[in-house]
């Protein structure tokens, strides 16, 4: 029997733990299993790794007991963790715990709960049957199963058009894994944003498919990870925790909308699920499929370069024609109009002629709220968040200001509190004056906004959708939560109230999450028999992203995107590190952020290092930020150099460095 364990404790410390194995617990111990340790004052929970006769460590401690008795983890899984850690900047034991379902990361072996599985309900005679495959559709279903059949790894771009039948291309894919007796792994954005996708796997695959996402409950997620685990369910569908789903003979891995930021993980550790599935995929020896209409600059590059395959689907489903896109100057309306006006007299004629041919309109504004700041006009003063450096903005239904990054509120003034005078002023709009707006302009419309305010509740999102969807609603206002992967036949006009919202932002990305939620949001309409119209208002008419977006024209963009981030040294040309430091004291946030950067220097002359610079929003909460950016062609080396500069580096007490792989974001 095996004297000592390695352990990896779920804590930032770059190292592992070897404890001795007591007498009375040796048999129940292995691989794979959890364990509660002593580690200093405390006890914690801690993954075996591998177990070994001797160690070079005087009076080891010894474990107090085993938690598991099947191993929760297979050795794939140990590999994939150990990729996580070597390539975002984590420690082993935080990369395992990422694969625990939330609910019994805290050492128990299960929960408790009296919810039944909905899906079990699913009777053979309401499963839908798979569609007949258009050409290029065949033709790319037929490259998948030969990479599956030669049981080999390849990444497939699969760039399709908004309803070019994308999905019915999964759906007929995972039929092939699962006559192979495989199971498959499909990653959508949010599941919320994407009950349509999920209904139809439900609807093809029944009681095959476990659902994995943020918004279940921490015993509803333990059931569906224990239905994985037992082998009930064959499918799993999810947001990006499901590449962690404990399967040990994945066929397939879908990442459908590639290219959302949300599946990038915002806390420790911070991996990109798209990069996870592919090194899964390979670790599988089996194909991974990117799908999007918009693909990232990054796959795009890579399919360019020959590193994946790229596959087109060029035409929409049963030869539908893309909606037409009219781009509205409203320089042009201002200078024709006698005051500023949110709505362009073009969109206001075709929302009143979407109504009356009792048409459905969705209207897309990416920022919520009624006004986005409130100003005095006789000081200039800005009101901004106490706590944080951003501006406050007005919520008409709360009758409060709210600051979109704490959540800090207080009451409107009615004079100003710096010059006291009366010339308070409301400027700006966000989705929630829009609302006011076309509700006082349509009156018997029947409108209903969707955006984080309006979707708090549980089940909000699924009843908003199921009012629009059922006709009830005329007009649907929103953020980007309405841009993704809906699917109404009877949308026939998307308006883009200002295209300019993401495109002013001071990021690399900027233009290219411009591009992306314009084209997403068109896709929303004509999918129907009736065609489709977008109308899109701008400030910036001639801009690449937009005049590229009109006309669908992926490529346009690409070609034009792609020359700006060679010339300036970002992705894809190079993997990025960003170090956020924080802390109370501005000057010593600025200071330690300099001799950081000043240390990465002196490890490696030839580091290509920007900043310090202050963060975009440079206060959040009360923490003065300032970003260090580390750029290089690879990102192992990166994080090898960076672990090795933040070992020797005294920090002061007081600040605290978060780093972040490949942000999505400056």
């Amino acid at each position: 029997m095996p004297q000592y364990a390695e352990i990896a404790i779920a804590l930032p410390i770059d190292r592992t733990f070897h404890y001795s194995i007591p007498s009375h617990i040796s048999g129940d111990i292995a691989v794979g299993k959890r364990v509660f340790v002593p580690f200093g004052p405390r006890t914690v929970v801690g993954y075996v790794i591998s177990l070994c006769d001797a160690i070079d460590i005087k009076d080891p401690k010894s474990i107090s007991s085993v938690i598991d008795k099947e191993p929760l983890l297979s050795s794939d899984m140990f590999k994939l963790a150990g990729w996580i850690s070597d390539n975002y900047f984590c420690s082993l034991g935080e990369a395992i715990a990422a694969a625990i379902p939330g609910g019994i990361k805290k050492g128990k072996t299960s929960i408790g709960s009296r919810l039944k599985d909905k899906h079990e309900d699913i009777k053979e005679e309401i499963r839908s049957d798979p569609h007949t495959l258009m050409e290029e559709q065949s033709m790319a279903l037929k490259a998948i199963e030969a990479s599956m059949d030669k049981g080999e790894h390849k990444t497939f771009l699969l760039h399709g058009i908004t309803a070019s039948g994308k999905t019915e291309v999964y759906l007929q894919a995972i039929d092939i894994v699962l006559a192979k007796g495989r199971q498959a792994i499909m990653l959508v954005p949010e599941i919320s944003l994407t009950p349509q996708t999920v209904e139809r796997f439900v609807a093809r695959f029944g009681a095959h498919v476990a659902v994995i996402h943020s918004a279940l409950t921490d015993a509803k997620r333990f059931l569906e990870w224990k239905k994985i685990k037992e082998g009930k369910a064959r499918i799993v569908v999810g947001a990006r925790s499901a590449i962690f789903a404990p399967f040990e003979n994945i066929g397939l891995i879908i990442v459908d909308e590639e290219h959302e930021t949300s599946y990038k993980q915002d806390d420790v550790p911070r991996y990109h699920a798209r990069e996870v599935a592919e090194e899964r995929a390979r670790l599988n020896n089996c194909p991974l499929i990117l799908g999007s209409a918009t693909p990232s600059l990054e796959s795009y590059y890579k399919a360019k370069q020959g590193e994946y395959k790229l596959i087109r689907l060029t035409k929409r489903v049963e030869e539908r024609s893309l909606p037409k896109v009219k781009i509205v100057d409203m320089r042009m309306e201002l200078a024709t109009r006698q005051r500023v006006t949110i709505f362009s007299k073009v969109l206001l004629d075709a929302v009143e002629n979407t109504l009356k041919k009792h048409k459905q309109a969705i209207i897309f504004l990416n920022r919520r709220g009624f006004s986005t700041f409130v100003n005095c006009k006789q000081c200039g003063l800005v009101l901004k968040c106490k706590r944080c450096d951003a501006v406050m903005v007005y919520h008409f239904e709360k009758k409060a200001l709210v600051c979109h990054y704490c959540g800090y509120t207080s009451s409107p003034p009615d004079i100003c509190p710096k010059c006291r005078s009366g010339y308070i002023r409301y400027f700006g709009l966000g989705t929630e004056k829009v609302e006011s707006e076309m509700s006082r302009i349509f009156v018997s419309a029947r409108i209903v906004r969707m955006d984080s305010d309006t979707t708090g509740k549980a089940g909000s999102h699924d009843r908003i959708l199921g009012e629009f969807k059922s006709g009830k609603v005329d007009l649907l206002v929103g953020t980007q939560m309405i841009a993704k992967g809906l699917d109404f036949p009877q949308v026939t006009l998307v308006g883009v109230v200002s295209a300019d919202v993401s495109l002013n932002l001071p990021d690399f990305r900027a233009s290219e999450r411009t591009f992306n939620l314009l084209t997403q949001v068109a896709g929303r309409a004509g999918r129907g028999e009736d065609g489709g119209e977008v109308i899109v208002q701008t400030y910036t008419p001639h801009h690449y992203a937009i005049l590229s977006a009109a006309k669908h024209d992926y490529d346009k963009f690409y070609d034009e995107e792609i020359v700006a981030r060679k010339e300036l040294l970002f992705p894809p040309f190079v993997n990025l590190i960003k170090m956020t430091l924080r802390a109370r004291n501005e000057e010593l946030t600025s200071k330690t952020a300099g001799d950081l950067a000043a240390a990465i220097k002196s490890e490696d002359k030839d580091a290509m290092v920007a900043g310090p610079a202050p963060a975009t929003i440079s206060r959040i909460r009360g923490y003065f930020r300032y970003n260090v950016i580390l750029k290089g062609r690879d990102r192992l080396k990166l994080c090898a150099l960076l672990k090795i500069v933040l070992a020797k580096f005294k920090k002061p007490h007081g600040v605290l460095i978060a780093v972040d792989v490949d942000p999505i974001s400056m």
